[in-house]
């Protein structure tokens, strides 16, 4: 999917509004984060339009919609004792009408593999990826339409 028609930022002064939206959208990807980080699934709902496409597929995960990838979520990821979300280089691009954006952000994401009785130490996954969205307005704040993660590196330690 190309990325919205976009309008440059950061040319002059910002309005009280692009300064409002950068924020929650900026908090919108902490929320995410969050949610995962400390394993309460059910906060997505508020990160993601019910019917958003999410694609994990470059990382091992699943590609589906919403509810499916939430429900894989809750499933897989108490697998790994420990594991965290830094976000950071959070690229904002709004449509003309200013009610969609395109967003670009690094992920640093360090996941502990549990270790089998009797084997070594656990191994630690450290995975870089960008996340590249899609958000909407909607009448409840800004929402995910669609989450594609792309690959930067990863190396298992």
């Amino acid at each position: 999917m190309t990325r919205v028609d976009v309008r440059p930022t950061f040319h002059g002064v910002l309005s009280l509004q692009e300064i409002s939206d950068r924020l929650e959208i900026q908090q919108l990807l902490v929320d995410y984060s969050t949610a995962l980080d400390q394993r309460r699934f059910d906060d997505l709902d508020a990160v993601f339009t019910p019917d958003a496409y999410i694609d994990y597929r470059v990382t091992g995960g699943i590609d589906g919609h919403y509810p499916e990838v939430k429900r894989w979520l809750a499933d897989v990821l108490p697998n790994f004792p420990a594991y965290s979300h830094m976000l950071g280089n959070v690229d904002i691009r709004f449509s003309a009408d200013a009610d969609n954006a395109s967003v670009r952000t690094i992920c640093f994401n360090p996941m502990v593999f549990k270790a089998a009785e009797g084997d070594k130490p656990s191994q630690i996954l450290f995975v870089g990826i960008w996340y590249v969205d899609e958000l909407i307005r909607t009448a409840d704040g800004w929402r995910m339409t669609r989450r594609v993660e792309e690959k930067c590196f990863d190396k298992l330690l």
